[in-house]
């Protein structure tokens, strides 16, 4: 069976800076808007399943991931890897890899400032590689919880992940 495309980009983008790479997953999103979430609970079930260390920075950055830059700069991460329900005309539930210049064409409404902008403020001041795990949501009804194709497609991501940043 072979690695979905996005477990591939993403071991590709750890080995593009050194054997040890310094990596921050930022989980964005709305907690109160259904699978607006999905970035959030990725981030959750992250910090559940990886032992805590000096090369991995988790962040829960909610609706304003901006206010995390202080926090990134700080860490100097290798790797900043944004975790965020998105609007890719997919089956819900689908998940892609997607470069920060492909950021733009992707809907993320509940931001305080578009990710694209976040992502290139973030490449040019820190001189990381910034990508984005996108999870395509069925709903993102106010009050709602993940739908059961965003909630698997969390577990699977956190699950890649986790078996992904385990060495470092």
């Amino acid at each position: 069976m072979s690695r979905p495309r996005w477990q591939v980009s993403l071991r590709q983008a750890l080995r593009q800076r050194s054997e040890t790479p310094r990596v921050a997953i930022v989980g964005v999103g709305h907690a109160l808007s259904g699978d607006d979430a999905a970035g959030l609970a990725a981030v959750r079930a992250l910090e559940a399943a990886l032992e805590p260390n000096d090369r991995l920075l988790l962040v829960d950055a909610g609706s304003a991931p901006e206010n995390a830059s202080g926090l990134l700069r700080r860490f100097a991460p290798d790797l900043v890897l944004l975790i965020d329900a998105a609007q890719m005309d997919e089956p819900p539930g689908a998940v892609r890899w997607l470069d920060w210049q492909e950021i733009t064409g992707v809907s993320a409404s509940t931001h305080t400032l578009p990710l694209h902008l976040l992502a290139r403020y973030l490449m040019t001041e820190l001189g990381c590689i910034v990508s984005l795990i996108g999870i395509q949501p069925a709903t993102n009804a106010l009050d709602a919880p993940l739908s059961p194709d965003v909630q698997d497609a969390v577990e699977a991501v956190a699950a890649g992940l986790a078996a992904a940043l385990a060495g470092l």
